[in-house]
């Protein structure tokens, strides 16, 4: 049996933009940094990443996930209403602000992108995000840097 191992190098530039510019993301920010709010803020997380992933699963562009998100927004929000049993949050789609983030040595500059964001609360806790489109949201989050950059690449260039 032949194995083929295939390692992906990439240079200081090409890190900054692993995931593309004009991806679409989602970015959910916890009412606080306090135990129990970021605890709601991962709970939400993980239903928000099934429910729209159930809707985006096999959509092949941006546009496409776009209207699908726009067409679902009042569903999307009455099943976080449900989820939470409350309605103390914002849900905003369209340009929205993201800060500065480094993650697994790759620099993701601040500024306006197409997003998903859920403010619980006052919002003033830390924030989570990922990218809906392409679907880089259920990455795991144990795989080396060299896979993770590997696994990213294959599937941006799926997406082009």
């Amino acid at each position: 049996m032949m194995f083929l191992i295939v390692i992906c190098g990439m240079n200081k530039k090409d890190k900054e933009i692993i995931i593309p510019h004009d991806s679409i993301r989602l970015r959910i920010i916890s009412n606080s940094d306090n135990s129990l709010d970021i605890k709601n803020k991962m709970e939400l997380k993980g239903y928000i990443e099934k429910s729209i992933f159930d809707l985006i699963k096999d959509v092949k562009s941006k546009d496409e996930v776009n209207n699908i998100i726009v067409n679902n927004l009042d569903n999307i929000d009455k099943n976080i209403n449900l989820f939470l049993n409350s309605n103390d949050y914002k849900i905003s789609y369209g340009r929205n602000y993201f800060p500065k983030k480094i993650y697994k040595g790759v620099i993701y500059d601040e500024g306006y992108y197409d997003s998903l964001v859920i403010t619980l609360g006052s919002g003033e806790g830390s924030n989570w995000w990922c990218s809906l489109f392409p679907p880089l949201c259920l990455i795991d989050e144990n795989t080396s840097d060299v896979e993770y950059q590997f696994y990213i690449s294959r599937i941006i260039q799926n997406f082009k």
